[in-house]
């Protein structure tokens, strides 16, 4: 299935400790960590059997000076990044880096919504390898947006990226979970941002085969659990930790 406008297609960890946070994922997940040979470019590539997941990066001089934390984030194919970009802005976004290119990757740009929350926008070059589905571990299973305005957001991302609104499941005293999608698959969920979230941002979840047992190689391996294992619909269970860096990122996965 070939990638369309409003496809998530990339994520990108942002470290102070490239190394560090290399020796974490590929404790805790598995996955295997190779320097990409990008000449000029320091860029880890993270795979899971041979197909790639995620890269990984020091942060960059101008994100530091912003005081940008360690982080997690996603790339959403766009049919032009010029154009997306500049719709950013008229929509009440901001672009953080401007569209620039990746000599034979293709080309990118950095924005953020209304709320704050971050997000890249790509045009790769040639044709992307074909992602694999849901559930498949190893691989980002879920994407998680904390906002300040749920649906302010989703039309914002929906005039942006074609997301339609999909299901809500009501959370109680927590506020509706809005599930956004496209083409009759749901892509992730919108939540409302809960206090101890810091500001509004994306949290990344990865499949996992066992909860329980990552959860032992987070902490083992000098990250700390930020979510206890909590079971959500279909039967699985997730959790929230930051890397030994202070990255926020999640799993999902069965108990077994």
């Amino acid at each position: 299935m070939s990638v369309k406008h409003g496809d998530f297609v990339w994520y990108e960890l942002m470290s102070p400790d490239v190394a560090g946070a290399a020796a974490f994922y590929t404790a805790v997940l598995g996955w295997d960590a190779a320097d990409s040979g990008m000449p000029g470019l320091t860029y880890t590539l993270f795979s899971q059997k041979g197909v790639h997941v995620a890269g990984l990066m020091d942060i960059p001089p101008d994100a530091a000076a912003r005081k940008v934390p360690p982080n997690w984030t996603g790339y959403v194919a766009v049919d032009d990044v010029d154009v997306s970009a500049a719709e950013v802005t008229r929509l009440g976004g901001q672009v953080h880096r401007a569209p620039d290119d990746i000599p034979g990757v293709g080309r990118f740009a950095i924005v953020a919504d209304p709320d704050g929350a971050v997000i890249g926008l790509l045009k790769g070059q040639g044709d992307p390898p074909e992602l694999p589905g849901l559930g498949t571990p190893g691989h980002i299973a879920w994407r998680e947006l904390h906002a300040d305005n749920g649906a302010k957001a989703l039309d914002f991302y929906g005039q942006l990226f074609g997301w339609e609104k999909r299901d809500g499941l009501d959370m109680g005293p927590m506020g509706i979970y809005q599930l956004y999608g496209k083409n009759g698959a749901d892509y992730g969920g919108i939540t409302p941002r809960q206090p101890d979230m810091g500001s509004p941002m994306w949290v990344y979840y990865i499949q996992v085969e066992n909860i329980d047992e990552t959860a032992k190689r987070v902490v083992a391996n000098g990250g700390k659990i930020e979510l206890e294992p909590m079971e959500v619909p279909g039967e699985m269970w997730v959790i929230q930790c930051r890397d030994p860096q202070g990255a926020l990122t999640a799993m999902v996965g069965p108990r077994v």
